[in-house]
Parts: structure tokens; C-alpha cells; sequence
């Protein structure tokens, strides 16, 4: 898998959140342990507590009910420890539903003598029919007293022990507490520690290879094109590296086509003729070297001026230039190997079909730079190469075309040549025109 820079930055930002949603885990897991121990509490220990207290409540009720209905001798008051013992019957059954196993054995243990307190009250009440109140009285004051005492002692011992079991949650609460912040906060500072750990690794792998960019940048700027990138990265940086060194070589074949330029067409010079001419030889393709020359310039320099010749120039170089430019192939190439000699580069084919158009538009083009009497005479009048006063014909164009795939030239010089060669035989035609070696063989 490729490790782009939003995949590592959305891994780091998963390990993050991870880590976050650890000690949120433990947070609430924690909370959820205090959150029972304090739900037995309440619903528990409490309830306990307040139902032994109400069973205590009853108990001593039905005390009160039994010792005076021995004296009033009231049915009303038999009545009231009947419903008395109901409730404290209820109180029971109630506080029998948590199922402590210590709580189980002493519940079971009251409602034996809660039966046998209710058998004792029975025998009382039979007694009292039977006018026999000093044989009820000392019932009540023995067994009926015992019966009391035991059921209080196993009640107190109830609410007691529900007592000491909150007093225990509670400090178990509070321990855990402090344990579970003490545990979070660490947490927390492990999972800082180990976000900024993240964060500075991911962007010390970033921004270290930025900085190498941005120096290597800097040295493009100051004209180190082979600096050498580190790309081996498989990210968007290394990506952008291979497109800075691209870039740089790019920089480096213009800089040193500017630099071997023509400064009066801006043209591509000598050198970077010659490397267009061996990048296409090695490459076994067919193309062709158009070498265009001005008939009759020397002449009208020496008339008309350097300055006038060199308007020509660069009318020329733009007469060329725009031919290349109609239906433009990336592999054609137009370069000024100087003064009045250019080199047009293409397939075969479109190189004589820009020939071909080169030649026809150039005669109307180059009679706007004669006075109007030249013009009009179709000649102007210098003086030769001995000196001696002549006329010459108005300035025209001869391109040769020399082809190759490779197999003919071994090196640019000797296409060159030959192009030369073809050019002295075009150059013998009349008027602007261009030619082929095919041409010269027919001759």
C-alpha cells in the first residue's frame, strides 16, 4: 500500500482518537463501578437499614399491645397485635427479597421466634379468657420476654451489619475514586505524550523533505540544475521531488538553449542544434534537416546596411517560426545556426510541406525591405565580393532537405555536410526554392 501523505496523516489521527477513546473506555468503565457500588448502597444497604428499623418499630408495637391487653384485658388490643404482627410479618417477607447470604440465616431465625412470640401471645389471650392473669403475666414476662429480646438482638444485628456495609462501599467508593482519577489522569498524560509523539514524528517526515525542497529550490535559483533530489519516497513529496528534477533538467535544456541562442532571433543556436540533430539520429526514427539559406544577403547588407540586414533576419525567423506553428507537431524544431542560415527539424513529410510553404510566401515578403525603385526593377545594383559595382537579383530562399533514420550519418557534422552539399546544388535554381536529395539525383 502506497503511504501517501493523507493516509499517514489519517493514521496518526486514527492512533490519536484511539488512544482518546481508550481512556474514555476506562473513564466510563470506572464510572460504571462507582455508579453500581452506589446503586447497591441506595437500593440496598439503605432499604435494609430502613426496614430493620421498621421491623424494630413494629416489634416494640406489638410489646406495647401485649403488655397492655394483659392488663385492659380489651379485645380492641388483641386486635392491634394481630395487625401489628401482620406487619411485622410483611416487614419480612420484604426485607427477604435481598438476598444477602448472611441476612438470609437471620431473617430465617427471626420469623422461628416471631412464630413462636405469636404461639406465646396465643397461650396469653386463652389465659386471660380463663381469668388466669398471674399464669399469663409470667408467660409474657418468660418466654414471651425471651422471644422479644432474640428477634431485637437479630434486628439490631441486621441493621448494624447493613451499617457497616455502608460504611465499607462508601470508603470503597471513595478509594476507587481516587484510584480511577489517578488512573485516567495518567491515562490522559500517556495518551498526550504519545499524540504529540505522533504528531511530531508525521511532521518532522513532512516537513524535513520540505525544507530539502525548499533548498533544492534555491539551488535551482541560483543555477544548480544537477543538484541531486532524495526521491525515493513513495508519497505526494516524493512525487513532487521526481517533478522538481524533471523540472530542474527542463530548466537546465532551456537555460543552455537560451544561453546558445541567437540574440537577434532568440532562436536555438549551434549547440542545441547539434544535440536535436544526435538525440534524433539515435533514436532510428526518420526525420528531416531543412538548412535555409538567403540568396544575394551579402550584397544588400553591404548596400542597405547591417542594421537593415538584420531587420531581415528576424523577418525571416518569424516568417519561419510562423510556418511551424500552423498544425504544430511536438517534434518539429527551428533553430539559427547564425547570420542569414537557419535549420527547420520535422517528420519528413510536414518538413517539405513547411518548405514548401516557406518558399511561396517569402518573395512578397522580402520586397517591402528594397527602396521602390529596387522594387519596381526586380534588382538592385552592389558591389561583388572583388568590389566591382554590379547588379544583383532581389533576395530569395533555398532550403535542401536531407533525411536520415540513422543508418546513413554517424554523427550531426556529416548531415550537416550533406545538407550543404544539397544546398549548393538548390542554390543553382532560380529564384526561392527548396529541394530534396531525390531532387539532385535526377540532375
Amino acid at each position: 500500500m502506497k503511504f501517501t501523505i493523507y493516509r499517514k496523516l489519517l493514521l496518526s489521527y486514527l492512533a490519536m482518537a484511539l488512544l482518546t477513546a481508550l481512556v474514555g473506555a476506562y473513564a466510563i468503565y470506572s464510572f460504571q463501578r462507582l455508579d453500581a457500588l452506589a446503586y447497591q448502597i441506595i437500593n440496598e444497604d439503605f432499604v435494609v437499614v430502613d426496614r430493620s428499623k421498621e421491623l424494630m418499630d413494629a416489634l416494640i408495637a406489638r410489646e406495647s399491645a401485649e403488655k397492655r391487653y394483659l392488663i385492659l384485658r380489651d379485645p380492641s388490643l388483641e386486635e392491634l397485635f394481630r395487625s401489628r404482627s401482620e406487619e411485622f410479618a410483611a416487614g419480612l417477607v420484604a426485607l427477604s427479597k435481598h438476598r444477602s447470604p448472611w441476612l438470609v440465616s437471620s431473617l430465617n431465625r427471626i420469623a422461628m421466634l416471631n412464630g413462636q412470640y405469636n404461639e406465646v401471645f396465643s397461650r396469653e389471650s386463652a389465659l386471660v379468657l380463663a381469668n388466669q392473669l398471674d399464669a399469663a403475666q409470667a408467660l409474657s414476662e418468660d418466654a414471651g420476654r425471651k422471644a422479644i429480646d432474640q428477634m431485637a438482638l437479630h434486628i439490631r444485628g441486621i441493621q448494624k451489619r447493613a451499617e457497616q456495609d455502608i460504611d465499607a462501599q462508601m470508603n470503597l467508593i471513595q478509594a476507587q475514586g481516587v484510584k480511577a482519577s489517578r488512573i485516567t489522569i495518567l491515562l490522559s498524560l500517556v495518551s498526550l505524550a504519545a499524540a504529540l509523539f505522533i504528531v511530531m514524528i508525521v511532521t518532522y517526515n513532512i516537513s524535513r523533505p520540505l525544507r530539502r525542497l525548499e533548498k533544492a529550490t534555491a539551488r535551482i535559483a541560483e543555477g544548480n540544475f544537477d543538484y541531486t533530489f532524495r526521491r525515493s519516497r513513495a508519497d505526494e513529496i516524493g512525487s513532487l521531488a521526481r517533478a522538481f528534477e524533471s523540472m530542474a533538467q527542463r530548466l537546465k535544456i532551456l537555460e543552455e538553449r537560451s544561453l546558445d541562442a541567437s540574440p537577434l532571433t532568440g532562436l536555438p543556436g549551434n549547440r542545441a542544434i547539434e544535440r536535436e540533430i544526435e538525440k534524433r539520429l539515435g533514436k532510428n526514427k526518420h526525420f528531416s534537416l531543412c538548412h535555409v539559406d538567403l540568396d544575394n544577403f551579402k550584397p544588400f547588407v553591404d548596400k542597405y546596411g547591417y542594421a537593415w540586414g538584420s531587420e531581415v533576419i528576424k523577418e525571416v525567423a518569424c516568417h519561419l517560426a510562423a510556418q511551424v506553428k500552423v498544425e504544430a507537431a511536438p517534434e518539429d524544431f527551428l533553430g539559427h545556426i547564425g547570420g542569414d542560415d537557419f535549420v527547420i527539424i520535422a517528420a519528413p513529410p510536414r518538413a517539405e510541406e513547411l518548405c514548401r510553404r516557406t518558399v511561396a510566401g517569402f518573395d512578397a515578403l522580402i520586397r517591402k525591405f528594397y527602396t521602390p525603385e529596387d522594387r519596381e526593377r526586380g534588382f538592385f545594383i552592389g558591389k561583388d565580393r572583388q568590389g566591382a559595382r554590379r547588379t544583383f537579383p532581389l533576395i530569395t530562399i533555398t532550403i535542401a532537405i536531407v533525411t536520415d533514420d540513422g543508418s546513413r550519418f554517424q554523427n550531426p557534422l556529416d548531415m550537416a555536410e550533406a545538407a550543404a552539399q544539397l544546398k549548393e546544388y538548390a542554390k543553382t535554381l532560380p529564384g526561392s526554392n527548396y529541394a530534396t536529395e531525390k531532387d539532385m539525383k535526377k540532375t
